[in-house]
């Protein structure tokens, strides 16, 4: 069972209380906070080296303004009097410490690029080959728009953070955490002055946090809606176009674009609003400071290098708190993007390997079906789809499954390719229960044609060869010969070669179903499922494939959805679905000539519509 996702989350919490929410929230925040570690803690000496970099950079930073103060207190008096010593070794110590602060920083990009770029990678990967691993359950429910978003938007949102809130926050921790010491060292009391100032801006950096976090959370979902309806238009721009929806889709896409905006609009003003405190609180400690100061250096009880050093000191401390301001706006909106893809990360496939599969039986024909007591639901929470039933399907028998659209035969086929679990029950190949085979057998012993059988951009030949990568340039084209596509595919510009571009669009419906038979063919399965495989071909091109499915389905154990009753009459038995129950079951001959069935009305039918 899959773990409930944020949005399952936010929705118990919008119809309980306060506590609730903040329960919630916590525990989306440790999910991608535990996510966040385990993306750091394998680079965790690449991190301490960058961190290593940075202090050493602050060091040398923090050095200037004390160099002035002592060549102004010290050095500049002595050279007036004719010994330049002080003078020369302040000028030589600025110079070190400028270029030494421009050689770490060169380093620490380096190596802070280094790092970011591994955890992005590390990230991609972990999405992508997680998402490849989820059940079709999670791919019906969840779209490939929000996938993309996990992929593009959430993950640059985690970029950001890496390529420059992290050397902010470092930059700035140090150079607060420095600044305040010197500070201490050079006068206690004016000191004691600007460090009051940061009472009022912890309580506002809280309220920041707290409010950004809440503020980047609704953007990552707005910008995630944005990118479903993009992908879902362009995807179906033949039927946008067709059927006119272009106005009707920009409406769409501008309440969304409205959504994402005021998302955006909130978030930069809980940002303007803190930066615009932490600036206040900052001129007004540097006014009371040169006023303090100034008395005091007229009064003799401060010497005005010193002054001049604490201000210098004073106008880069308030200048890293901007830093922190937009490192915890970069922070709230990669936790906010970390809670949407852990959130993914932690969906677990509804259909499992075993940890200790069981090996099948060997045999060189198709394999025996069982349906034992199966019933199946697609959630607990959803109506019965197929009641409890049992059927046994013999090794190298062809069965054909009629019945109306929506009568569970689809779902029947599913349950053999364990695409899904059954809710109740088991079904077994050759006695061996699916969820005790690995996939990589199963895959091998059970392969499905349908009728949208998916086309990657490439060749003719590498879509032949998913039915088996290691097959041979002869056995590919045998595969097409024996399904008859070998004669299309032969008068394409390039034959074999011929890029069939994304999604197969340069081939037609019934050519890519052709394709499709002979990736079939090639894998050279026990048990092939046809679940509408023929309804995208012509006349003639159907009558061609079902002379070629004799040799197709030789040897193998068949299951064939169809509505056309001439692709079904090709089957040894028949069997009639009806609400999720199997009806009548018997050889196509046998139901016809019984005149009063379903199937012998449906036969009746097509022998009328042919006339």
């Amino acid at each position: 069972m899959s773990t409930p996702t944020e949005e399952d989350w936010r929705g118990v919490a919008a119809e309980d209380n306060e506590e609730l929410n903040a329960l919630v929230s916590t525990r989306l925040q440790t999910r991608s906070r535990r996510l966040l570690v385990s993306l750091v803690r394998p680079r965790l000496a690449v991190a301490l080296l960058a961190l290593g970099l940075v202090v050493l950079e602050n060091l040398l930073t923090l050095v200037g303004p004390l160099v002035i103060a002592v060549a102004i207190d010290t050095g500049i008096p002595d050279a007036l009097a004719g010994d330049t010593t002080v003078l020369a070794w302040c000028v030589g110590a600025y110079v070190f410490a400028g270029l030494g602060s421009a050689a770490t920083r060169f380093a620490f990009l380096k190596v802070a690029g280094r790092f970011g770029q591994d955890v992005l990678l590390d990230l991609r990967e972990r999405v992508f080959r997680h998402a490849q691993r989820l059940s079709i359950s999670f791919h019906e429910k969840y779209t490939s728009g929000k996938v993309i978003s996990r992929m593009t938007s959430d993950i640059d949102s985690l970029h950001d953070l890496l390529e420059d809130g992290l050397d902010g926050l470092l930059t700035a921790v140090l150079s607060v955490v420095g600044i305040a010491v010197m500070l201490l060292v050079l006068d206690t009391p004016l000191a004691l002055v600007v460090l009051a100032g940061l009472i009022p801006l912890a309580w506002v950096t809280r309220w920041f946090y707290l409010s950004s976090r809440n503020a980047y959370r609704d953007t990552r979902g707005a910008i995630a809606k944005v990118i479903v309806q993009f992908v879902e238009t362009m995807n179906g721009m033949r039927a946008v176009q067709a059927f006119r929806r272009e106005d009707r889709n920009e409406k769409i896409m501008a309440a969304l674009n409205d959504r994402f905006r005021a998302a955006n609009k909130e978030a930069l003003i809980v940002v303007a609003r803190f930066t615009m405190t932490v600036r206040l609180v900052g001129n007004l400690s540097l006014a009371l400071v040169l006023a303090i100061g100034a008395v005091r250096v007229v009064g003799g009880g401060l010497e005005l290098g010193v002054l001049t050093a604490f201000t210098l000191y004073l106008r880069r401390f308030y200048d890293p708190l901007d830093e922190l301001a937009m490192f915890a706006n970069s922070y709230t909106s990669a936790i906010a993007a970390l809670e949407k893809i852990s959130g993914v990360l932690e969906e677990e496939p509804a259909v499992v390997e075993p940890s200790a599969p069981l090996p099948l039986p060997v045999r060189d024909t198709g394999r025996r079906i069982d349906f034992e007591a199966v019933e199946f639901r697609y959630s607990a929470t959803t109506p019965v789809v197929l009641p409890t039933f049992d059927l046994r399907i013999q090794a190298g028998q062809t069965v054909a499954l009629v019945g109306a659209t929506g009568a569970g035969k689809s779902t029947i086929a599913k349950l053999v390719g364990r695409f899904y679990d059954p809710s109740a029950g088991a079904v077994r190949l050759d006695g061996v229960n699916l969820r005790d085979l690995a996939d990589d057998e199963l895959r091998h012993e059970v392969v499905t044609v349908t009728q949208e059988n998916f086309l990657f951009a490439g060749s003719v030949a590498d879509n032949i060869a998913l039915g088996r990568p290691s097959a041979s340039r002869a056995e590919i084209e045998a595969a097409a010969t024996a399904v008859g596509a070998d004669e299309f595919i032969s008068a394409l510009p390039d034959g074999y070669d011929t890029d069939v571009r994304k999604r197969g669009g340069r081939l037609s419906a019934g050519q890519r179903q052709m394709v499709a038979f002979s990736r079939a063919f090639l894998a050279d399965p026990a048990v092939l499922v046809l679940d509408e495989a023929t309804s995208s071909l012509d006349v003639p091109t159907e009558r061609a494939v079902q002379r070629s499915l004799e040799s197709v389905l030789s040897e193998r154990t068949a299951l064939i959805i169809a509505h056309r009753l001439s692709t079904v009459l090709i089957a040894d038995r028949v069997l009639v679905v009806e609400g999720g129950r199997i009806v009548e079951d018997g050889s196509p001959a046998e139901l016809i000539e019984g005149r009063g069935g379903r199937f012998a009305a449906l036969h009746r039918t097509w022998l009328e519509s042919l006339a």
